[in-house]
């Protein structure tokens, strides 16, 4: 398995706090707020111009009330919920009489995938343009995050080869707040991406703006890390900043919260992309540590 590369290694970290960024990133704001964006769609830039488009499919990894759901609204510009419910699904692309998947659309209980619903399965796709490094050419990526309620995976087995399926990333998420979720993390590396190794994988942990209450020491992140050699990324789980108008959140400032892992993510796809195509080359990461807790398991 190829070691991550670098942090801004790949990717011009700020650039996206430079003029010129801020002119790309006009293209996925309305009047200073977030564009959702449909499966089918994709933003409108001048005719003038003209980049090239990079499209990945994210799966979002976690145990229930870890703030998978919490992390993609974050990510895509949506309210962050404020209370824990099971990810129930979204329309189905292409289903009879249904239009094209919006971002952050959730069912009702009780429909099922006859009547066009995937059960348990939420689809939400985030565009973020991001500079390289090595050429200083501007690049679209789009990323498509699937999101699966935990319930679901255990009643439906086809669930989660679904989504693992051309899957280019797995985030794999736990909580500050709990302890179970970190230590689970070594069996949902294995489960859920062992037999895809080539694949690119991240951690995040969520809700560190109540890191004062954590149940995960900084001494337990330093040995995760040297053990599995992944880049861990940390995220606030709190409400957005707000407009003028109080209600509206202010599109700019969810933008600059969640650069760090809109970034990160682009840097390991794009870097894993070039190794695969022979244009870098493909430093092998050491096996994990085999002593048991955090650091137990194969990556």
């Amino acid at each position: 398995m190829a070691r991550p590369p670098a942090p801004g290694s790949a990717i011009v970290p700020d650039w996206h706090e430079s003029p010129e960024g801020k002119e790309f990133l006009a293209c996925v704001l309305r009047r200073s707020r977030r564009r959702l964006f449909g499966l089918l769609e994709r933003p409108v830039l001048p005719p003038s111009v003209a980049i090239d488009t990079a499209s990945y499919k994210v799966f979002v990894s976690g145990k229930s009330g870890v703030g998978k759901t919490a992390l993609v609204a974050k990510l895509a510009g949506l309210e962050v919920p404020t209370a824990h419910h099971e990810t129930i699904g979204c329309t189905a692309p292409g289903a009879p009489g249904v239009g094209p998947v919006q971002a952050g659309t959730l069912l009702r209980h009780g429909q099922d995938s006859q009547a066009g619903i995937l059960p348990g399965i939420q689809t939400t796709v985030v565009f973020w343009p991001a500079k390289l490094q090595a050429s200083d050419r501007v690049v679209m990526f789009r990323f498509e995050f699937w999101d699966c309620g935990e319930a679901a995976l255990r009643k439906f087995d086809h669930m989660l080869p679904a989504c693992k399926e051309n899957t280019d990333a797995f985030l794999f998420l736990f909580s500050f707040t709990d302890r179970a979720s970190f230590e689970d993390l070594p069996g949902q590396l294995a489960r859920v991406a062992g037999e895809t190794p080539a694949v690119v994988r991240m951690v995040i942990g969520s809700k560190f703006d109540q890191y004062m209450h954590t149940d995960v020491p900084e001494r337990d992140l330093t040995a995760f890390r040297q053990a599995w050699e992944l880049p861990l990324l940390r995220v606030k789980s709190v409400p957005g900043r707000r407009l003028a108008d109080g209600r509206t959140l202010d599109g700019w400032a969810g933008l600059a919260d969640v650069a760090h892992v809109l970034n990160g993510l682009a840097e390991q796809l794009w870097h894993q992309d070039q190794v695969a195509a022979g244009l870098l080359p493909n430093p092998q990461r050491a096996p994990p540590a085999e002593e048991g807790g955090i650091t137990s398991g194969h990556p």
